[in-house]
């Protein structure tokens, strides 16, 4: 991670019915190469590199979930930000926001579930 501390991330039903389909036994729900090491960022970007004329980019699904929070839901900012394990610049502020609201989370995570898999009217 980034700021190099813990981001712990409240699946969505979804997300645990296809990490259960996975036939191994390791502990990252991303293996690597190595045992002991998760998978890289670098396998994701080089799938949407070869989404060639798409324009898909690892930075524009943060931006949409983001939107998606902003404009549809009535989720505090705070929440999405940890979401996306965004640092707090402030120094007061990151002294007292010590939780990571990963209960509350857990509705959020459904809701963009539910979101995602949502038919759009074009």
């Amino acid at each position: 991670m980034k700021a190099s501390r813990e981001h712990r991330v409240p699946l969505c039903d979804r997300a645990i019915e296809i990490i259960g389909l996975q036939k191994h036994n390791y502990k990252f729900a991303f293996p690597g190469a190595k045992l002991d090491a998760s998978l890289s960022n670098m396998p994701m970007l080089e799938m949407l590199r070869g989404m060639v004329g798409i324009g898909f980019t690892v930075h524009g699904f943060l931006s949409a979930f983001m939107d998606w929070g902003h404009e549809v839901t009535n989720y505090p900012k705070e929440m999405m930000d940890i979401a996306l394990a965004h640092t707090v610049s402030d120094k007061v502020e990151a002294a007292y926001r010590r939780g990571d609201m990963f209960d509350k989370r857990r509705q959020l995570m459904a809701d963009w579930q539910r979101y995602c898999f949502s038919k759009v009217d074009v």
